[in-house]
């Protein structure tokens, strides 16, 4: 297993907490809809798996941001689609909790499609 991969599941694990954290306090403590808090945490995660990404993971200090940013807004909208998307079907549909919805959309995306983007197109 490659250092970098696991400091991108590490990174992983950082943005989700912010994304979780935020999609709680959205959803319990301001009610809000449970489909718009989940887009208000995955932009939370989202800025904080750039900033990581960038830094951190791929070391991709030394490239240019803009470049980077541009690349990174296009993996990042296809991941608030299918994250948001996901946790509506999963919620309406199997009629379980926002919160595990979450959870099961947020592992099958992140491992299916981020990782690899990123790495190979993002911040190569």
């Amino acid at each position: 297993m490659s250092t970098t991969f696991i400091k991108a599941q590490a990174s992983s694990i950082i943005s989700t907490f912010f994304d979780f954290l935020t999609t709680i306090v959205c959803k319990e403590f301001f009610g809000v809809w449970y489909v718009a808090a989940s887009f208000a945490g995955t932009f939370v995660g989202g800025v904080t798996n750039f900033a990581l990404g960038r830094r951190w993971v791929f070391d991709g200090r030394d490239k240019k941001v803009h470049a980077q940013l541009i690349k990174y807004l296009i993996i990042w909208g296809g991941n608030m689609l299918l994250t948001t998307f996901g946790v509506f079907v999963v919620t309406h549909y199997c009629g379980i909790s926002y919160f595990i919805s979450k959870i099961i959309v947020a592992i099958i995306v992140g491992v299916g499609y981020n990782y690899m983007l990123q790495k190979k197109f993002v911040f190569a």
